[in-house]
């Protein structure tokens, strides 16, 4: 998809991707087996809008957005604002929102390949420039923006008020990815999400059925099928995934009853 934030040069292993544009995302549309969620590559050269999703709750299809982010490569300097540096009235961040001073309410953190944070519905966040992340998120396009650096789209501030998380992002939310280490890194309550490596299976996180598979190096097969890094597959079983000694992947699941 091309964005006007997007880049005309895309880092391995995107490189036949359409450089005739600025490329902001690839995703991969979801079949009845894994509909509820969403994978995406996102690759910025500006920053993104200030925004927030509402939650299951408060959404007005009855499905919010939770997502995650793993940074898969950084230019130097490059940071993710996630929640405010300290708790904050709706009030002030209307307010910031109009007069443009919202980015120094928010907390920017600088991020490094194997950076990992979670966002629950309702966290207000923006993405920086000179970054390539995955994205994993409930499958549901309702964007509340908040503010977007004088570009001429439209704003949503009392929706983002209503539903706006305004204090800290939980320190707990992030994490550094082993690249040798298997983990756990979402465990609902909207979906389950690991990093995989080759000393590990999809089963021994409890993975069974109906997964969505991310490869990220080394050979990784769905089926019998190699499947390529930078692309997406869908496994009906745990046991259709077949993971090389020294390859990586994520592997994402929905909660059972949770959509």
């Amino acid at each position: 998809m091309e964005k006007p934030w997007g880049r005309s040069t895309l880092p391995d292993p995107f490189e036949n991707a359409n450089r005739d544009s600025k490329t902001g995302e690839i995703w991969f549309e979801p079949t009845a087996m894994t509909d509820a969620l969403l994978a995406k590559y996102l690759f910025t050269s500006e920053k993104l809008s200030v925004q927030v999703h509402p939650s299951d709750e408060t959404s007005p299809t009855g499905r919010g957005k939770d997502e995650c982010w793993l940074v898969l490569d950084a230019d130097p300097g490059a940071v993710l604002a996630v929640g405010f540096r300290e708790e904050v009235s709706p009030e002030q961040i209307r307010k910031s929102a109009e007069d443009g001073s919202i980015e120094e309410l928010l907390e920017w953190h600088p991020v490094k390949a194997g950076d990992f944070v979670y966002l629950p519905s309702g966290t207000v966040h923006a993405i920086g420039a000179g970054l390539t992340l995955l994205e994993i998120q409930q499958n549901t396009d309702i964007t509340y923006r908040l503010y977007d650096y004088g570009r001429p789209r439209e704003l949503h501030l009392d929706e983002a008020l209503a539903v706006a998380k305004t204090g800290p992002h939980p320190a707990e939310n992030w994490q550094q990815i082993d690249p040798d280490r298997s983990k756990l890194l979402v465990d609902g309550p909207k979906f389950r999400l690991a990093h995989i490596a080759g000393n590990s299976r999809p089963e021994d996180f409890g993975f069974d059925e109906n997964l969505l598979v991310l490869p990220l190096s080394g050979t990784v097969r769905v089926n019998g099928q190699e499947i390529e890094n930078g692309s997406a597959a869908e496994a009906s079983a745990a046991a259709k995934v077949e993971i090389d000694s020294e390859a990586r992947c994520m592997i994402a699941s929905v909660v059972r009853n949770a959509d």
